[in-house]
């Protein structure tokens, strides 16, 4: 089997800031958003509630550049790799890239599942925007493998593989090393793209011929 190493996704550039985006990830993970204080999360980052204040006005500015950084690096990572020329290999790159999303960041799945409506307008809409410009990547590469399939076809199936990539906080649990658990999603997404209506054959190139799939991008 071709191995698919999750590389690791680049981090927010203030580092005491994404110390403490970190840790409200594994807090508001483990405790719901409701069920930890800023005083937890000032002391799971070693300072008090007040001093805390310095970088965050509040526990709902804490969770909504939680969910904004990571959806804005999503995107940005998206844009490059579906810039690929050839779409086999920009969707490898794009599973890739997914992949390591959630493989590193599963605390950050939960606190978007349970969560995202806590956040406020206008970050809330901020959000949702950059997910469904991320979302219309994959479908636009997916689009390019089989262009009469029908766009809602091909976004109901992007959004399926999504709930399946994003399953780490409970598959990621089960006893695999990182390499295996990678393999193992990338190679199930890949089939589940091509259960829809041949979207994306195993065997064949962009043009229909048959040939060898083209390996993942590792960069």
């Amino acid at each position: 089997m071709t191995s698919h190493p999750a590389e690791a996704p680049p981090g927010p550039p203030n580092p005491r800031r994404a110390e403490i985006l970190g840790a409200a990830a594994e807090l508001f993970a483990r405790r719901g958003y409701h069920g930890a204080s800023i005083g937890d999360l000032g002391r799971a980052v070693g300072l008090t509630g007040p001093a805390l204040y310095r970088h965050f006005s509040g526990k709902e500015a804490v969770l909504a550049e939680m969910l904004l950084d990571i959806s804005e690096r999503l995107l940005a990572e998206g844009l490059r790799r579906a810039a690929e020329p050839d779409p086999g290999r920009a969707i490898d790159a794009l599973l890739s890239w997914h992949i390591a999303f959630a493989l590193d960041n599963p605390a950050l799945i939960t606190v978007h599942e349970r969560e995202l409506d806590n956040v406020p307008e206008p970050q809330r809409h901020r959000i949702r925007r950059l997910q469904r410009a991320y979302v219309e990547e994959w479908v636009a590469v997916l689009r390019r493998l089989s262009p009469r399939l029908p766009d809602e076809r091909i976004r109901a199936a992007v959004h399926a593989c999504f709930g399946l990539l994003n399953s780490t906080p409970r598959s990621a649990a089960q006893g695999l090393d990182r390499a295996a658990m990678a393999d193992l999603l990338h190679g199930m997404a890949r089939t589940a793209l091509a259960a829809a209506d041949s979207l994306l054959p195993e065997n064949a190139s962009p043009d229909g011929r048959a040939g060898t799939a083209p390996a993942a991008d590792r960069g």
